[in-house]
């Protein structure tokens, strides 16, 4: 994906913030498209965008909200800009598809840094996909577990026949656990074999996997895909 440049959409109502990023993206080499209100990211948004940076509180629409309808058609990466840092309001961002979730005021180093890592995530996964082993697959690039399918090339989950939209963050840990059955996984290790650094915090993996869950209609009492193994870790099984 460096062979190229990368196309970041940027939607914040604030003009000044909005003028700082396309500064701050453009002089990193990135190829910007704005906009200053969710409505107008919705129209921009489009297969070639590499990622989503959406501020939350936008009017018209909100990036909750455009976050959620940009998930149904495309899975980049999904980064939100909020000065909301409650528990409930991580969870209502990645609930609504985010990859990433950052408070304002933001370090501008540190957005790049979490930029960065999410287009090498993107782009080592297009590189990887077809290390799964054989024997889980019904065909090039399908992996099979249980009633669900994981389609490596197409990034999406099936159950039953069913399409499940995932975020590119939760495809990932799913496959994790699915092409590694009955290995347990701790929070830290999860952090580094999916994010491939190392881990910053727990709360971000435990979200992540309770929506997982919930979009795979799972309960965390009595699971049939993923397994917790209390003060340990994740296991699928």
């Amino acid at each position: 994906m460096e062979n190229k440049k990368n196309r970041i959409l940027v939607a914040d109502d604030d003009k000044e913030i909005r003028e700082i990023l396309i500064r701050l993206l453009t002089d990193e080499g990135y190829e910007v498209i704005a906009a200053q209100d969710g409505r107008e990211a919705l129209e921009k948004a489009d297969e070639t965008i590499d990622l989503y940076l959406l501020d939350v509180s936008m009017p018209f629409v909100s990036g909750f909200s455009a976050g959620t309808q940009i998930r149904r058609r495309f899975m980049a990466p999904i980064i939100f800009l909020t000065a909301y840092t409650e528990e409930s309001d991580r969870m209502l961002g990645f609930s609504a598809g985010a990859d990433d979730y950052i408070p304002k005021p933001f370090s501008n180093t540190e957005l790049l840094i979490r930029i960065k890592s999410l287009l090498r995530r993107v782009q080592q996964y297009s590189s990887d996909t077809g290390n799964a082993k054989e024997e889980k697959r019904s065909e090039p690039g399908e992996i099979i577990f249980k009633d669900l399918t994981l389609n490596q090339n197409r990034q999406c989950v099936t159950k039953d026949g069913k399409l499940i939209a995932f975020t590119y963050t939760e495809f990932k840990i799913l496959e994790l656990f699915v092409t590694h059955p009955g290995q347990l996984f701790s929070l830290d290790h999860i952090y580094q074999s999916v994010w491939k650094e190392q881990a910053v915090g727990d709360e971000t993996i435990m979200v992540h996997i309770k929506n997982i869950r919930k979009k795979l209609g799972d309960s965390s009492r009595h699971p049939k895909y993923i397994k917790t193994a209390w003060g340990k870790g994740y296991y699928a099984e």
